[in-house]
C-alpha cells in the first residue's frame, strides 16, 4: 500500500482496483479522502469494474443461452449485445446499489455521501469483473458457441456446473467485500454493517422473489 500512496490518485485508484481483492479493508478505508482529484480519479476504475461486471452477469442471463437460437444472431451479434447490455447492467447496479446502499447506511446513522456508497458499491464488484477474464475464457474452449444455444453442449455438463458456481462464488465475494467496505468506511462493527448490507439487499430480493412466484 505504501506504492500505492506515492503514485498519483488516477493511478493509485487503478492499483486499488486490484489490491481490494488482497487488502479490502486499506482500500475501502481509503474511500473517506475528501479531496476532490481524488474522488474524481476513482472515475474511470469504476466504469471499467461496472461494464465488466455487469457483461459477465448478462453473458450468464437466460438470453445469452439462447442468444444463436436465432436465425440472425451470430457472435458479433453476441459481442455487441453484451458489451451495450452490461454497460447498462453495470451502471445500473452501481446507480441504483448505491443508492440503496446510502438510504440504507443514512437508516443506521452515516452520513456519508450517496457518491461513496456508489464507490463502495463499484469496487465490491472487482470479482464479478475478473470472472469475465477468469471463467468465461474457459467456458467458450470447452463449449465454444454451444453456451449461447439452447440445449447446447454445456447443457446439464458437469464442467458448466463446475463454471457456474465459480461465478456464484464470485458473486458471494463481491458481496463480502461490500461487507468489509461498508465496515471499513464508516468504522462500524460486524453486525451494523451487515445490517446496512441486509437493507441494501432487501428491496431486490423481494423484487426477484416476486418474479419467481
Amino acid at each position: 500500500m505504501i506504492a500505492v500512496a506515492q503514485t498519483s490518485p488516477e493511478r493509485a485508484w487503478w492499483l486499488r482496483a486490484l489490491l481490494v481483492l488482497q487488502a479490502p479493508s486499506a482500500v475501502f478505508a481509503a474511500l473517506r479522502k475528501k479531496d476532490e482529484r481524488d474522488r474524481d480519479a476513482r472515475a474511470e476504475p469504476l466504469v471499467a469494474i461496472g461494464m465488466l461486471a455487469g457483461i459477465a452477469s448478462v453473458l450468464w442471463s437466460e438470453p445469452a443461452g439462447s442468444f444463436l437460437d436465432d436465425p440472425g444472431g451470430g457472435v458479433t451479434t453476441v459481442a455487441a449485445w453484451a458489451v451495450f447490455g452490461g454497460a447498462i447492467y453495470g451502471a445500473a447496479v452501481i446507480w441504483a446499489g448505491g443508492l440503496l446502499l446510502h438510504l440504507a447506511v443514512r437508516r443506521l446513522g452515516s452520513l456519508g455521501s450517496y457518491q461513496r456508497a456508489r464507490h463502495v458499491i463499484g469496487f465490491s464488484l472487482v470479482p464479478l469483473a475478473l470472472s469475465l477474464f477468469a471463467i468465461w475464457p474457459v467456458r467458450l474452449v470447452i463449449y465454444g458457441d454451444d453456451v449461447f444455444r439452447a440445449g447446447g453442449a454445456d447443457s446439464g455438463a458437469t464442467g458448466a456446473q463446475v463454471l457456474l458456481w465459480l461465478w456464484v462464488a464470485a458473486g458471494i465475494w463481491s458481496l463480502a467485500l461490500l461487507l468489509i467496505g461498508v465496515r471499513a468506511v464508516h468504522g462500524w462493527t460486524w453486525a451494523r454493517a451487515a445490517g446496512a448490507v441486509a437493507l441494501t439487499l432487501a428491496l431486490p430480493a423481494l423484487v426477484v422473489g416476486a418474479s419467481l412466484l
